[in-house]
This record gives structure tokens, sequence and C-alpha cells, in this order.
């Protein structure tokens, strides 16, 4: 556990009779983006703030360590290695960016000096220099986001927790978030991500842990979720309709489409299972004029492996409604 940024085993949560998080297990190495998937009502909040020392987990909760500290033992030392920002925006909207990044810094007990360079530096390094003067109440979705991030690291944390980030940020804002999210993990900071995009999951995270209902219903890299989901195939279409006939007679396990001359074939997308498919057309003597791979993304694995629940929108009673 103590070569990982953050380890937890069997991490569990009530709140009352509701149980948020059932003995779940995370596994995050220094420097990647791990990500928390999950509907409203998983848990993926709660993972965040037990994590982040800001609620504790049941007793009957294994092991829980953040920066090579254990939660239970030394939490204070938990609290010094990471940064957290929340879906909602920390920044103080009536005073300044800078004023908001200068409060970071002396709530991390910062010399001045120090405080004002490293103020300086991270606000030139958000592009945010030209806004530093202005109330942060006028700045845009995506201007406050990367403030608060910046704010986040004042204190310089090596773990980032990353509540659900971009939520509310139109594309272009977000993909500019992506973009500061990966320079961070360049940088050797370790991101612990949740989000309900399942694009962003795909786009950033090295490994994706799928929560449902307080247990996490399934791990591993992008790739390998979208092979847990049945429903890949390989189709191949042909413009000679002899070719196509040819190919349809001897691949009878194919679908045909004999509109389109295309045949369609279940297959994983493995390297494998397309090298078997091109040298059966080379001994065949039958060339395809088109070979496309369609294999689940996302989105399939995300709705397999979940269902729907009405929760409310609204988290701060978690009696009423646990994200």
């Amino acid at each position: 556990m103590t070569d990982l940024a953050i380890a937890a085993n069997g991490l569990r949560k009530s709140y009352g009779d509701k149980l948020v998080l059932d003995g779940i297990d995370i596994a995050v190495p220094h420097g990647t983006i791990f990500s928390l998937l999950g509907p409203n009502g998983a848990g993926k909040t709660t993972a965040v703030k037990i994590l982040s020392t800001l609620v504790s987990a049941d007793s009957g909760s294994g092991e829980i360590r953040v920066g090579g500290h254990s939660l239970a033992t030394d939490a204070q030392a938990v609290r010094a290695a990471i940064g957290v920002t929340g879906q909602f925006s920390a920044v103080d909207g009536l005073i300044t960016g800078e004023e908001n990044m200068l409060l970071m810094a002396d709530l991390h007990h910062l010399p001045k000096d120090e405080g004002r360079r490293t103020a300086a530096e991270l606000l030139e390094r958000f592009d945010l220099t030209d806004a530093a003067k202005k109330p942060a109440s006028t700045y845009s979705g995506g201007m406050k986001r990367r403030l608060d991030i910046a704010m986040t690291l004042v204190g310089n944390p090596r773990i980032i927790f990353l509540d659900e980030p971009t939520t509310g940020l139109d594309p272009r804002a977000r993909h500019n978030m992506w973009q500061i999210i990966r320079e961070l993990v360049t940088g050797g900071v370790t991101v612990f991500l949740t989000t309900q995009y399942l694009e962003e999951a795909d786009e950033l995270a090295d490994r994706i842990a799928v929560l449902h209902d307080g247990r996490i219903v399934a791990e591993g890299t992008a790739e390998e979720l979208k092979r847990l989901i049945p429903g890949g195939h390989v189709r191949l279409r042909f413009t000679d309709p002899a070719a196509y006939q040819s190919a349809a007679s001897a691949l009878r396990e194919a679908a045909r489409d004999d509109e389109a001359l295309a045949l369609q074939l279940p297959s994983d997308g493995s390297q494998r299972e397309l090298r078997s498919i091109l040298d059966w057309l080379d001994s065949a003597g039958v060339e395809a004029d088109e070979l496309t791979v369609h294999t689940p993304d996302l989105d399939d694995v995300f709705f397999a492996l979940t269902a729907r629940t009405d929760t409310p929108e609204n988290s701060e009673n978690p009696k009423e409604a646990v994200r």
C-alpha cells in the first residue's frame, strides 16, 4: 500500500440505514489519473470526502492510506499532501482572483513574499494574469474553474481530488480543463477524478472504476472495460457482388446486408481476430473494399453496468442524496 498514492481496502460508509459505500477497494499508483465513474447517488463524492479527511469511514472499513499516510493515525499529514476541488467552486466572488490566491497562501501559512510569488506564478500558469485584479464574480465558468484549481495548487499538493470539476462548463472550457489535468499529471501529480461524463473518463483516466449502489462493479482501463460488453463486430463491405456472395457463402456466421453488400462478424476488435479475418480473405482470394471495426464505447459499458436511479441533485443532506 505504501507504493500507492491512494490505497483503501474495504471502504464502507453509511448514513443511518442508508449504506453508501459497501466495502470498496481503491488503488491509485503515483502520477496517474484514476476516475471514479457513476451516476448520481452512487457514492462518488462520499468516497472523495472520506479520502480527503472531510468525513470518517465506518469503523468496519479496512486500512486507508493517502500519500503514504494513514487516515486513522495521521490525518493531518494527509491534509498536507492533498488538494481538493469540488464540483461547486470555492472561489469567493466578492474579491479579486489575486486576492483569492493570496487568501489561500495565508491559509497555507506561506511567508508574504513567497505567497505573492506563488500566486503570481499560478495566475500566469492558468492564463488569469489579465483578470487577476478583477472581482471573481465577473469570471466565466471556465475561468472560475481554472482559478479554483490554481487555488488548490497553492500548497503544492502531490495528490489532487477533482470532484466533477467540469460540471456546467461548455465544451471548449471542458477541453481546456482536460489539458490542465493532463499537465498536472505530467508534472508528477496524482489525480483522483470523479465524473459523470463518460467522454471525460475515456479521455483522461489511466484506470476507471464504475461505482453503482455503493459497489465497484467493474474496474480497468477504458479499453478493458469496453471489452466487457458484447456487441463488438467487424463489418466487411464489397463493391463486387460476386466477391460478396463468395464471402457470404464461406462466412455463414456473418450477418448479411444484401442491399449494402456488407457482412457483419462478431468480434472484440483484437489484433488477433482482425489478423484472422484478413488471413482468411487473402487465402480465399476475396478482397473487401472496406473493413471497419466497431467496439462498444463507455456509454455502452455505463448503461450495461448501472441502472438509472432518481436521486435529488442537492446533496447537502446526506440522508436525502448521496453523490
